[in-house]
């Protein structure tokens, strides 16, 4: 039997493209759940938004999440909203390329 193929959205890879300008952090949850983690992280490094954060749960599973002035938000929701957050704005891919247009001239 044919396995049919997941439509991916173009709304959340383009979110996707944008989140991939934002800086990263990997740290691991402990005996915390991961979104404790993350936010225990933010306070102690005085990370400022926007930023992601990939915390890794076990060996197999990383929550990905989203630090935003509003927040801490779910990176796939944000991937599917990213209109919604303004410092994500200046990071739109029309703007990302045309500085990537300008680095390289």
């Amino acid at each position: 039997m044919a396995r049919r193929r997941k439509r991916k959205s173009r709304r959340r890879q383009e979110g996707r493209r944008i989140l991939e300008h934002v800086p990263q952090f990997s740290i691991e949850s402990g005996e915390d759940k991961p979104v404790t983690a993350a936010r225990k992280f933010i306070q102690a490094e005085g990370i400022l938004p926007p930023a992601l954060l990939l915390v890794k749960r076990n060996e197999h599973t990383t929550d990905r999440y989203f630090w935003a002035e509003k927040g801490l938000f779910g990176a796939q929701y944000v991937e599917e909203n990213h209109f919604l957050f303004p410092s994500l704005k200046m990071l739109d891919s029309s703007s990302v390329h045309e500085v990537l247009a300008g680095v390289g001239a």
